[in-house]
């Protein structure tokens, strides 16, 4: 039978101290890790929470009031209310459009130019993409983008009045959205029709000075004039030699009950002739659409747009992540899964919707749950985009955060504001870091 050696009592000792050892060269080099994520994480959480439960100024203990306070705010309800709009909206936009794009990227031609294209935005802050679709959403159409290629396409369907803009001079009075002589006329009468309010520059080129014409028995004539002087010395409501013919009007005869019944063209020196009328008392009109004015821009920065109108900038920005994160898993699947579903008959779109969108879930729950957290914070692109005026309709947690912390002056409150965002955030980071584990695990 075998006799045990005796343990030596000192061969534990190098291993304890290569122990030591090891924990000394980890403290080395995690110190100055820990130090600052002490400095710049543990402690500006554990003051804001700290500072939620003083008043504005930071003085005096007041306890729950500022949360009390938080959810009795209008402005701060909207904020919590505009947020949960971002998360039900935005994650599953930007996650569809990228899958969209994803999938079309891998049937073009150039593929790198377009999905270069997509991505372009994610190269810059979101400040700068907030300040782009500033620019875009401009209500003027001549310099806003958006607006401007709508007045495009209403110029083609609805053109605007060459005389947008005008007054009736005397003699002439509104109606139906154009002008009528106040004075009725008879066939072999003749009228003046004078209107202000028209700048040089939309008097069309092709214009002369103003003639009035010499109607025949059955017509009716006149002239339609600038009703203006240079200096003014001429006399409203008449025509002067200098005064300019407005060409291009259309003019209406109108009998007593208000029905048209002859319509003209002026000509270049604005007169026009209304032939071959029937004995009766009539009235002359200028048509509204001489006067239809053009189209002037949808309001996007207005309080009833701004808030989707700064989602659709924040989905521009964030769509070409989702494409890179969905196009790289979807080079990932293999393509024999996708060609036996096309032998087993499967069409383009049950293939999509059975097997790619399935194999892709794992990307996609990275990119929603990605965007969930980005949203809760969102900040800049609202700061940016929406207009001082209307930043209460676009209101988020995080801006209000700085609104009342820094805007109003009210550290306790705006304490509170950014304690209840990080409570809203962290189960989604809790959640995200378990998903990573499992994946890995």
């Amino acid at each position: 039978m075998a006799v045990a050696a005796p343990l030596d009592p000192t061969a534990a000792a190098p291993r304890r101290r290569g122990g030591r050892e090891r924990f000394l060269v980890a403290a080395v080099f995690l110190t100055p890790a820990l130090i600052l994520l002490g400095a710049l994480v543990v402690w500006p959480i554990v003051a804001t929470v700290v500072a939620s439960f003083r008043d504005g100024t930071g003085d005096e203990f007041v306890g729950l009031d500022n949360y009390r306070a938080m959810f009795d705010e209008p402005r701060i309800l909207k904020a919590i209310r505009n947020n949960l709009i971002w998360v039900a909206v935005v994650p599953a936009v930007v996650t569809a459009i990228g899958l969209v794009f994803a999938v079309l990227s891998e049937r073009l031609t150039y593929q790198r130019a377009f999905r270069t294209a997509v991505f372009m935005p994610m190269a810059i802050s979101l400040v700068a993409g907030g300040v782009i679709w500033r620019v875009v959403y401009e209500q003027a159409p001549e310099r806003g983008l958006l607006n401007a290629g709508i007045d495009v396409v209403a110029e083609v369907f609805d053109p605007p009045g060459e005389y947008a803009g005008a007054l009736p001079s005397q003699g002439v009075t509104p109606l139906e959205g154009g002008f009528v002589a106040e004075q009725p006329v008879e066939p072999g009468g003749i009228v003046s029709l004078g209107l202000i309010g028209i700048p040089p520059q939309q008097v069309p080129e092709s214009a002369e000075p103003g003639r009035m014409p010499t109607p025949a028995a059955d017509e009716v004539a006149g002239v339609v004039h600038r009703d203006f002087t240079p200096g003014g010395a001429g006399e409203r409501g008449v025509l002067d030699p200098t005064e300019l013919g407005l060409p291009g009007m259309k003019v209406d005869l109108r009998d007593e009950q208000g029905t048209t019944v002859k319509s003209a063209i002026t000509a270049d020196d604005g007169s026009f002739h209304l032939r071959q009328v029937e004995p009766g008392t009539y009235r002359v009109a200028m048509a509204s659409s001489n006067f239809d004015a053009p189209f002037a821009g949808i309001a996007w920065l207005g309080p009833s747009l701004i808030l989707p109108a700064v989602m659709a900038a924040y989905v521009w920005i964030w769509a070409g992540f989702a494409m890179m994160v969905l196009a790289a898993g979807l080079s990932a699947i293999p393509r024999e899964v996708l060609e036996a579903a096309r032998v087993d008959g499967a069409s383009e779109w049950q293939t999509f919707r059975r097997v790619t969108v399935p194999l892709l879930a794992p990307e996609m729950a990275v990119v929603f749950v990605t965007l969930v957290i980005y949203v809760l914070k969102v900040f800049d692109i609202v700061l940016v985009v929406a207009p001082p005026e209307v930043q209460t309709e676009a209101n988020v947690i995080a801006l209000e955060m700085w609104r009342t912390a820094f805007g109003a002056r009210n550290e306790g409150l705006g304490s509170a504001v950014a304690v209840l965002l990080f409570v809203l955030v962290l189960p989604v980071m809790v959640l995200n870091l378990r998903r990573f584990r499992a994946e890995r695990g």
